[in-house]
């Protein structure tokens, strides 16, 4: 009798229906590292050792990742911690945790464009929409010399990729694009007018801080605690990988769109440069410096309704709620 129940229990056991993955939905901009990323972790099998059932919606900028985060359409982004923080002070509970800090430069097929100045009566595309880090940062260093760009050159924006091209084909006097599309503009012969992490250095920032971050909601953290510690565990490896691993590398490098052997060395050279590597308060004080120096130049319209930098922006795992 015995012997029957424990084999009766032992084919229940092994035929049960094995335990769902955590299922987590990201929304990414297909041209940008997180799409490089994610194609590594699926090579590699990496979400599937992590109990993780990663949906992703592939997008074709920015803004609509923001869309879809505030719309409840995605868990996870890839936006800019400026922009987070703008939110939280405008009542959302969004937060991050650290994705990169590469940032991204003016560039320009104009040579008599040499700095903001020579914006002036130009046609400057911008990467992205109105609210991005990068352009917010540009308006600031510009009004700190005097120039406000909103009203002394004309201002198209647009997605990453089509700005980068109208730059690249002169449809545009000067682009403010991402780092990898101005590696990609250096290699097809534009110019590097401005490099934005210099703009950070001059409006207060001490070192190299992070740009991007995974956003998310707080309530999707506190209910999904341990997926989301999973999920940050496999990006923080998935980097490593890229960086160290030649068989990662070629899977993140067949979504760039160029072989160009040169070109693509210096895609890994300033990826790996982006990794974050500084603590969360090392972080959280060059944003609070940054923020602060954006609201005494520009006020509201740089940052929104906050004077400083709202708590809880810089997502801590120990403290899930809000911070």
């Amino acid at each position: 009798m015995f012997r029957n129940i424990l084999t009766a229990s032992l084919l229940a056991a092994l035929c049960a229906p094995a335990q769902a993955a955590d299922r987590i939905r990201l929304a990414l901009q297909k041209t940008g590292t997180g799409a490089w990323e994610i194609a590594v972790v699926r090579a590699l099998g990496l979400d599937k050792e992590a109990d993780l059932e990663l949906e992703v919606a592939e997008l074709a900028s920015t803004d609509a990742a923001k869309i879809a985060i505030q719309n409840g359409a995605a868990d996870i982004v890839v936006s800019d911690w400026l922009w987070v923080a703008r939110q939280r002070g405008d009542g959302a509970r969004l937060t991050l945790s650290p994705h990169s800090s590469a940032i991204g430069a003016v560039m320009a097929k104009n040579a008599a464009i040499h700095s903001v100045a020579d914006l002036s009566g130009k046609t400057l595309g911008v990467a992205g929409g109105p609210l991005d880090k990068a352009w917010l940062l540009l308006r600031a260093y510009a009004l700190r010399q005097g120039v406000d760009l909103t009203k002394s050159a004309t201002i198209v924006y647009g997605a990453p990729p089509l700005i980068a091209e109208k730059a690249a084909q002169g449809e545009l006097d000067a682009a403010l694009v991402f780092w990898n599309f101005a590696v990609d503009l250096e290699a097809r012969g534009l110019s590097r007018v401005l490099d934005m992490r210099d703009v950070e250095t001059a409006l207060g920032a001490t070192a190299a801080p992070i740009v991007t971050g995974y956003v998310f909601d707080e309530r999707f953290a506190a209910a999904n605690g341990p997926a989301l510690a999973r999920f940050l565990a496999v990006a923080a490896k998935t980097k490593r990988l890229i960086v160290s691993s030649g068989a990662a590398w070629n899977i993140a490098a067949a979504q760039i769109r160029t072989s160009d052997a040169a070109t693509l060395a210096l895609y890994r050279k300033h990826y790996a440069e982006g990794i974050p590597s500084r603590s969360l308060e090392e972080e959280r004080r060059d944003a609070a410096a940054l923020y602060a120096t954006l609201a005494q130049i520009g006020g509201t319209a740089l940052v929104g309704r906050a004077t400083t930098l709202p708590a809880g922006t810089f997502y801590e795992a120990a403290s899930p709620g809000v911070r």
